[in-house]
């Protein structure tokens, strides 16, 4: 299969992606594996298979953008910054740029976070591959994954779950 757009994510059972002030201190196991899967979830296998990651500046603010060294990064951001490194800062359209990514050659582009940058995305219906880990937990308020309304239907299929710490973890693709 060719290269794919891939939103890779935790989030909470009540649809939150972190708490109001960015926090994501909740996303961890519940200490119980007895509902364990066989197969686990593999991060760094995944992390393999990218080459390009796409985060909102509130995620690189946070530092996230430090666990991806040796890949292009891509920050959507509304202010006008200076590139560095494998950091490129877009202040446009940035479902265009990365775009253009997947037509050059290369590995899967990884949609980190957040849910405003998420949004464009989702509403262009371009994301290949959806893989959604359910935290064991509500947090009631927070940053929602789905910041906006939609008129669009989206139809995905699954095509993996995994049960790991009493995270469920979901995995599908574009019908």
């Amino acid at each position: 299969m060719g290269r794919k757009i891939v939103l890779n994510l935790a989030m909470s059972l009540d649809g939150y992606i972190a708490k109001e002030n960015g926090e994501y201190d909740w996303i961890k196991g519940q200490g119980d594996n007895s509902l364990d899967t066989d197969d686990k979830w593999r991060y760094e296998e995944f992390l393999n298979d990218v080459d390009v990651v796409l985060m909102g500046r509130d995620c690189y603010d946070l530092g996230f953008h430090k666990d991806f060294e040796g890949k292009k990064i891509f920050v959507a951001t509304s202010k006008k910054l200076e590139n560095y490194d494998n950091i490129h800062f877009i202040n446009g359209d940035i479902v265009s740029i990365i775009l253009e990514e997947l037509k050059k050659d290369g590995k899967n582009i990884f949609l980190f976070g957040g849910g405003v940058t998420l949004t464009q995305f989702i509403s262009r219906n371009i994301i290949d591959e959806y893989i959604i880990g359910i935290i064991p937990v509500i947090l009631g308020k927070g940053r929602r994954l789905f910041v906006q309304e939609s008129d669009i239907l989206i139809k995905l299929k699954l095509i993996k779950y995994l049960v790991d710490d009493g995270i469920l973890i979901l995995r599908y693709s574009k019908c």
